[in-house]
């Protein structure tokens, strides 16, 4: 027997027993008290959203809340209500290591305009979140229920506001379903992949101004952890606001006159443009986010500031954000670690790596700054993504037969890179889950990653591939050196590196390898088009999974899998584009992920998640080399609340999201930047 089906056999009568045991009738709440009953509701059963049973203890709501005096003169002048009014009937009450004062900024640095999407995920404002540990809770809802993973009622908290000052309710969610999502004007593609169930749409019910509801035929275990990604899917528009650029609700002649002084084609190019919440680059799109955009991109500067209507408050009853803004600075990538370590940023993460860490250890003194080591989320630091799809014939026969990628994988030396580049702190081993998971394996994990470069040239051998060159480089079936050129858009130097040392171990199996970087749209683009034949970057998101997050990212499922970006395109596009996956190894893993997609099982999704994994380590998709690299984070000395120790992901996680920013609080006096007039 294997280690992961004894370890299925552990699990599994556990996360039954832990099923079985939740009340049938709870409902995932909001720590705020009671919420309005939809009618006719169905009774949420055992299957209920395992993780919203288990929403922390209720915190007390305050007596009064208290705004930040970032308002006073608004709110004195009469052009912003009091803070009562400006917050929801129950707002949500934060919980935090320890509570703290309302004001000052946040400095950031970021290497593009295009970045401001990343305050989203910073902002970390969801209708559903995970929590510290993990699990599915509420956040911009009050509640939620989940039955059998088919009827999905959302409870909207009463009096909530758009940043504007304008109601967010249910019309909201309705104006997206009949107004956006099923408009081929605005949406030609169809509606997103987590909305449809065997190709079938949900049914939207709009009980009231607060309640709404999805339900389908089959179970859609991917709807709720959608709402909680990074970049989340969003089903609620600003209504109020974009319906001036629709051509359902604005008058012909001032929708035409917009079109035009737009400089776009149409009424939906015009409405796209406005309307991209995730972008994050319309400073007059109304946002629930805890920092509003004032700066509209391109500028080397932004600043975001508090949003007066923000729906969360602290145990003491003041409004968050504490911090009144946030300023982001885009400065050339290659120099933020520089920026950083000379004191320019007081929060920092993003374009760090731990090659960076001697540089922001010497500069902590007098950048008033220290450094934290978290744990890396990814499955590897960085791996290598052969291209099952590429154009090239005689290259999709290699990298289509399990022998090559075996033995491209055996034939690496992972303790000598993880001890030249990373100091022997990361992980060795394939690109897949790690030991924060509870679907660990280190059979999977050592899975044909351990160095043996005498099995990678039998492997090769077996292929037939025995015909060499004068140099001892091994010859195609059609006569070509087998030369790999590995597509990288990095700009630093970790991947250049990393494969410095790999081509030195693939020459002692008789092939060579060469570096072509490039940009980063010209880096996805090649592998889009099929020109690229393989490429390396950052392991799957998600090392951490639990049995119900999808497995999504290790099967065929988005054109943005480097491995098969083209069956990835014609499964997001209903086979309209890219190729129809005619690999059966592959096959199986894209069905396995629409079993456990309908499956309203525990124990069947847990048993779907080990059989992934499996089958992804022994076809090797793709390559892993070392993982858990540490991922410094730079805390300024005056800045509280953010983590000592934590994993540092994108999805789940959002990076630093997951800690919601909204309660780090500094505890100096540096006056505000000043905000520039955009009018």
């Amino acid at each position: 027997m294997t280690a992961w089906r004894r370890q299925l056999l552990v699990l599994a009568p556990l996360l039954l027993l832990g099923a079985a045991c939740l009340p049938l009738a709870a409902m995932a709440q909001d720590a705020q008290g009671p919420t309005t009953s939809a009618p006719a509701a169905p009774t949420p059963t055992a299957s209920t959203s395992a993780a919203a049973q288990q929403q922390a203890a209720a915190t007390p709501a305050p007596a009064s809340y208290i705004s930040a005096s970032y308002f006073s003169a608004e709110e004195a002048a009469g052009k912003l209500p009091p803070v009562e009014q400006r917050l929801p009937e129950h707002p949500a009450v934060a919980k935090m290591a320890e509570t703290g004062r309302q004001g000052g900024e946040i400095r950031m640095l970021m290497a593009s305009a295009k970045d401001t999407r990343v305050m989203v995920a910073y902002g970390y404002a969801r209708l559903i979140c995970y929590d510290s540990d993990y699990r599915l809770v509420p956040d911009v809802l009050e509640s939620f229920e989940a039955v059998d993973n088919k009827v999905f009622t959302f409870r909207l908290r009463k009096g909530m506001k758009w940043s504007d000052g304008e109601p967010f309710t249910t019309d909201d969610f309705r104006y997206y379903w009949e107004d956006v999502a099923n408009n081929p004007d605005l949406n030609p593609g169809g509606l997103p992949t987590e909305l449809l169930v065997d190709g079938k749409p949900p049914k939207v019910e709009v009980i009231d101004p607060t309640t709404i509801r999805y339900s389908w035929d089959q179970p859609n275990a991917e709807f709720l952890p959608a709402l909680a990604r990074a970049a989340p899917l969003f089903i609620y528009r600003p209504a109020h606001y974009l319906k001036k650029y629709h051509v359902k609700y604005a008058k012909k002649d001032k929708l035409e006159a917009l079109v035009k002084k737009s400089g776009q084609r149409n009424w939906a190019s015009l409405h796209n443009k406005k309307d991209n919440q995730y972008k994050n680059d319309n400073p007059d799109l109304p946002t629930l986010d805890p920092w509003v955009l004032r700066v509209k991109p391109p500028a080397q500067r932004f600043v975001f500031t508090r949003n007066p209507y923000y729906y969360r408050v602290d145990s003491l009853g003041r409004q968050l954000p504490y911090i009144d803004q946030m300023v982001v600075t885009v400065a050339d990538r290659k120099l933020i670690p520089a920026k950083t370590a000379s004191g320019e940023s007081d929060l920092q993460a993003r374009y760090l790596s731990f090659e960076d860490y001697t540089v922001l250890k010497d500069g902590e003194e007098s950048g008033h700054y220290h450094v934290r080591l978290w744990d890396d989320g990814r499955g590897s630091n960085l791996a290598l993504y052969p291209n099952l799809t590429t154009n090239d014939p005689v290259w999709r026969q290699m990298m289509r037969d399990i022998r090559f990628r075996r033995a491209l994988s055996l034939a690496i030396d992972r303790h000598e890179i993880n001890q030249a580049i990373y100091f022997g702190l990361g992980e060795e081993g394939a690109n897949t889950v790690l030991e924060h998971s509870p679907m660990y394996s280190a059979e999977i994990q050592n899975m044909w990653s351990t160095y043996d470069p005498a099995q990678a040239n039998a492997l090769l051998d077996q292929m037939g591939l025995t015909q060499r060159d004068e140099n001892g480089i091994r010859l195609l079936p059609d006569g070509r050196p087998m030369q790999i050129i590995i597509d990288t858009a990095e700009e630093g130097s970790e991947q250049s590196d990393v494969l410095e040392l790999i081509a030195d171990s693939w020459k002692e199996i008789g092939i060579s390898l060469f570096i072509k970087p490039s940009q980063l749209e010209v880096f996805r683009n090649r592998i889009f088009a099929g020109d690229s034949v393989m490429s390396i970057a950052s392991g799957v998101d998600n090392s951490f999974p639990t049995p119900d997050m999808t497995p999504a990212e290790f099967a065929p499922s988005t054109q943005q899998q480097l491995m098969w970006a083209k069956w990835g395109q014609y499964i997001e596009t209903g086979g309209k584009s890219g190729e129809k996956i005619d690999l059966p190894a592959a096959r199986q893993l894209a069905d396995w992920l629409t079993d456990w997609r309908m499956s309203p099982d525990p124990a069947e999704r847990l048993n779907l998640w080990f059989k992934v994994l499996h089958l992804w380590a022994e076809q090797v998709f793709t390559i892993g080399i070392v993982a858990n690299v540490p991922q410094p984070v730079i805390v300024s000395d005056h800045l509280h609340n953010v983590p000592e120790k934590a994993i540092y992901a994108w999805d789940p996680g959002a990076h630093l999201g997951i800690f919601k920013p909204d309660t780090f609080w500094l505890d100096d006096e540096r006056p505000l930047s000043p905000v520039p007039d955009q009018n």
